[in-house]
């Protein structure tokens, strides 16, 4: 793993997210790639897409330059290029503690990195593994952190192209409501 570390707790969560990402991608067999996720209308290539375009749009729009697109012709790849570049980003407090108002309220680059960013790397995680036919669980600790990201969001959450509204399931583990509050049929 070459990803960029240093003493910074928040790059060290940004790579603690983005490696088990990494980890879930590394996994999937090659045919699994175009196989239907489970966010509607997606691959499992396409949620690799997604979640590298989105963090793209997002550091561009703070005129943060991540160099090229990595090519998605092998998605594990794609986002450890990817990954490394936005760590390496990270890295630099100039950009992580760049200041600006956001959907929230005042946060910086690197607040929204963990905090919104980070809960889209976990979620996704469950999407890929789910769609190439491999079990995942979330640590209680993962549980925990989207529960509480969850409970932030309130009512932004099942904004158009965000999460479905499900209803939790009678009886369900703690992984299985996270996931259906997060529109996701376990």
């Amino acid at each position: 793993m070459t990803t960029t570390t240093d003493n910074s707790p928040l790059l060290n969560r940004y790579n603690s997210y983005a490696h088990g990402f990494g980890e879930v991608l590394a996994t999937v067999p090659a045919e699994a790639w175009s196989n239907p996720s489970p966010c509607d209308g997606w691959t499992v290539r396409d949620v690799v897409a997604h979640v590298v375009d989105s963090q793209r749009d997002f550091f561009a729009g703070h005129d943060v330059d991540l160099g090229p697109t990595p090519p998605f012709d092998d998605p594990a790849a794609a986002w450890q290029a990817h990954r490394d570049a936005v760590a390496s980003r990270l890295a630099d407090p100039a950009i992580a503690d760049r200041a600006f108002d956001g959907h929230f309220g005042p946060t910086t680059i690197g607040e929204t990195m963990i905090r919104f960013y980070g809960f889209d790397i976990i979620a996704h995680r469950w999407d890929v593994a789910t769609a190439a036919g491999l079990d995942h669980r979330f640590t209680d600790d993962q549980l925990t952190e989207m529960e509480t990201a969850a409970d932030g969001f309130g009512e932004a959450l099942y904004s158009e192209g965000v999460c479905e509204r499900l209803e939790v399931p009678a009886g369900a583990d703690r992984q299985t409501a996270l996931l259906a509050r997060l529109g996701r049929r376990a």
